[in-house]
């Protein structure tokens, strides 16, 4: 199996390390290709030709600036990762970060570092533990927070 990893030099935070360091403890092993671009608007495009050059899931990260137009880039951005998904009838597991999430810098970073490795743990887990996956569903998981719970009728 191969994990493809979108990132872009517009984020203030490296996700690479995170997420190669997640995959590295993958049974049976991944390979990671990684194609980096300028910003989160590139991802469609990247993500794309990840899966041109074989990828099974891609990993897309990025990071969103405080602006109401960083928020609407991001916007169009997902709609693009979406489509790509669509088209291409793979996952594409978007790690967006919003500057805005944390107070400070030191929490903004503890925050991309969790949703990276959270969700390279969900790549592996949608390539070959569907079983894990499932055994999860509605129990309230948070990528970047701590997880919330789930509700019990």
């Amino acid at each position: 199996m191969k994990v493809g990893l979108a990132d872009t030099t517009f984020s203030r935070f490296d996700y690479a390390p995170v997420v190669l360091r997640a995959l590295s403890k993958s049974k049976p092993k991944v390979a990671v290709e990684r194609y980096t671009v300028p910003g989160i608007k590139d991802l469609p495009v990247a993500c794309k030709r990840l899966f041109k050059r074989k990828c099974d899931i891609v990993i897309a990260c990025g990071m969103v600036g405080k602006m109401p137009i960083d928020k609407q880039c991001s916007h169009e951005a997902s709609v693009g990762l979406q489509a790509v998904q669509l088209s291409e009838g793979k996952h594409i597991l978007e790690v967006f970060v919003h500057m805005d999430e944390a107070a400070s810098e030191k929490e903004l970073a503890k925050i991309c570092e969790d949703r990276a490795r959270k969700h390279a743990q969900n790549a592996l887990m949608l390539l070959f533990d569907q079983e894990q996956m499932q055994k999860r569903a509605g129990t309230g998981r948070r990528q970047g927070k701590e997880d919330v719970g789930g509700l019990k009728a």
